[in-house]
């Protein structure tokens, strides 16, 4: 677990950050300080199986979707019975929206970032399903390595100049993380249904955030969704699939502010 607090201790609310795919708790170190410094106690955690939290290894049922929700429930709970602000991002959406429909009850507001309302498009579903017959057929390093020799091809993160620093930590999160909640949460991704409907139903504020680009969910979708949520939307300049990671000053300013207004705050000085 990440944890930052806010000057002096006091702040406005607590906020719950819930990574994605192949992701982890440190997807968002980038937004805790200026998170904190608008006033928010925030807590970022890795998944039930993900880098720095146990789970099993070969048991794909352990990763169901309800099963991750009711952790999040259990998370919740622990940061002290307040009402707080949920984020999910990516895979992390699908799972925190599960969530906050179990219970609505303890959250102030849910933000689904570079989340959609379903399913991932159609051509992530075709490459997530060639990712689950590798993780079948295959251990963690040899996946590892045909994924970067593809992102290679592709002129990607390997050919970008990817710190050594930042690519030895990806592969060993890689490792660490359990191939059973990659082939469960790669599953749910191609399989989600659309749970627009009720998620509108809920007296709860909601927030779609996204990058100007996303290959996972397009941005007229996710426009398209947010919409029919009634929900506020986001859309970072120059950002991609993960504005937590890409543009965190711009990203947080965004996530302070909407959880201000769900808090009825008025700000009276810049964040």
């Amino acid at each position: 677990m990440h944890e930052a607090l806010p000057p002096g201790g006091e702040g406005r609310g607590v906020a719950l950050l819930v990574p994605g795919f192949t992701g982890s708790k440190e997807d968002f170190l980038a937004l805790l300080e200026p998170l904190a410094r608008a006033g928010y106690r925030v807590v970022a955690v890795d998944g039930r199986g993900q880098y720095e939290t146990p789970g099993p290894d070969d048991d794909e049922a352990a990763y169901a979707q309800k099963e991750l929700a009711a952790d999040v429930l259990a998370l919740v709970a622990a940061l002290g019975g307040e009402r707080v602000h949920l984020l999910g991002h990516s895979f992390g959406g699908l799972v925190c929206r599960a969530a906050v429909l179990a219970d609505p009850a303890p959250f102030a507001s849910l933000t689904l970032m570079s989340s959609g309302a379903g399913a991932i498009a159609p051509a992530q579903q075709a490459r997530t399903r060639r990712l689950v017959e590798g993780l079948t057929a295959f251990g963690m390093e040899a996946v590892w390595q045909a994924m970067q020799q593809e992102e290679d091809a592709e002129g990607g993160a390997a050919d970008a100049g990817t710190p050594p620093e930042l690519a030895e930590f990806l592969h060993r999160r890689w490792l660490s993380t359990r191939r059973a909640q990659l082939l469960a949460a790669a599953r749910q991704l191609v399989e989600e249904p659309d749970r627009t409907a009720e998620l509108a139903a809920l007296e709860l504020p909601l927030h779609v955030v996204s990058g100007a680009e996303d290959y996972a969910w397009p941005v007229p979708g996710l426009n398209a969704f947010a919409a029919a949520l009634s929900a506020a939307r986001t859309v970072v300049a120059g950002a991609g699939h993960s504005p937590n990671a890409e543009r965190p000053q711009e990203t947080a300013e965004a996530l302070a502010a909407f959880w201000d207004a769900a808090d009825g705050v008025s700000r009276t000085c810049p964040a």
